[in-house]
């Protein structure tokens, strides 16, 4: 699955890499030197931060079914427990 951004967000990141190379190394970054950074980024790191937030997400999905049968449980036969109160 290739992972993509909005031409805003791409925009934004490029200027963010630009600054961050500017602030921590000194150096001016062009760029398209900035943007051929993002894609190494987006091609070749992207996909093992994605795959960690999918397994989060099964994680908690999980987690969630699990308890489903507490959440939505309902007890049976209580018609004439309901009566017996009244």
């Amino acid at each position: 699955m290739t992972i993509e951004l909005s031409k805003d967000a791409r925009a934004t990141a490029i200027l963010s890499i630009e600054r961050y190379y500017k602030e921590n190394f000194d150096e001016k970054i062009g760029n398209i030197q900035a943007a051929a950074l993002l894609h190494f980024f987006l091609e070749e790191i992207a996909p093992s931060v994605y795959n960690q937030a999918v397994g989060a997400v099964q994680e908690r999905l999980i987690a969630r079914v699990t308890e489903i049968d507490i959440e939505c449980h309902e007890d049976e036969f209580g018609y004439w427990a309901k009566q017996r109160k009244r």
